[in-house]
């Protein structure tokens, strides 16, 4: 039998997840029963796009509820007393500049489960974040990116 994948994850991640399992299973499928329900009064199911629409927005909202209730079950939780003071890891505050002459930047090095670029939180499988890992301030780095690569230098570690 194959073992289930870990999930790393901050104990704030997993609240965030576990909000969100608490208002698909609460609220949101709720909803969707009301608008199948409402889908089904308007007669034939074969021609009713209201009632297709409800139905897969069920199985998503469905699949969504799987995968968060796996995700919970399955998680690792970073503590600080984990974290590596003067390495970067996982649960890591990052600020690097991009060599020659970029802007510095910061990321928390988060996993998967609660990645979000546009918050700072990059995956800990990400490229930039795969190559920051195990270094320490000051050390420049190479780093493999979709767009080619770029190297950076480490400015701080929190």
């Amino acid at each position: 039998m194959a073992t289930e994948k870990v999930f790393p994850m901050t104990q704030a991640g997993k609240e965030k997840l576990e909000q969100e399992l608490e208002y698909l299973k609460t609220v949101k499928r709720k909803e969707v029963v009301e608008r199948i329900k409402i889908a089904r009064s308007f007669g034939d199911l074969s021609e009713n796009s209201e009632y297709d629409s409800a139905k897969e927005e069920q199985a998503f909202v469905e699949g969504r509820i799987t995968t968060l209730e796996n995700m919970i079950r399955n998680a690792k939780i970073i503590s600080e007393s984990e974290l590596a003071g003067d390495t970067v890891s996982l649960g890591s505050t990052v600020t690097f500049v991009e060599l020659p002459d970029g802007e510095e930047e910061t990321y928390s090095i988060v996993g998967s489960a609660e990645a979000d670029p546009f918050e700072g939180k990059i995956s800990n499988d990400s490229p930039i974040a795969k190559s920051l890992l195990g270094k320490k301030v000051g050390d420049q780095v190479s780093v493999q990116t979709p767009g080619g690569e770029m190297s950076v230098r480490i400015v701080s570690i929190k």
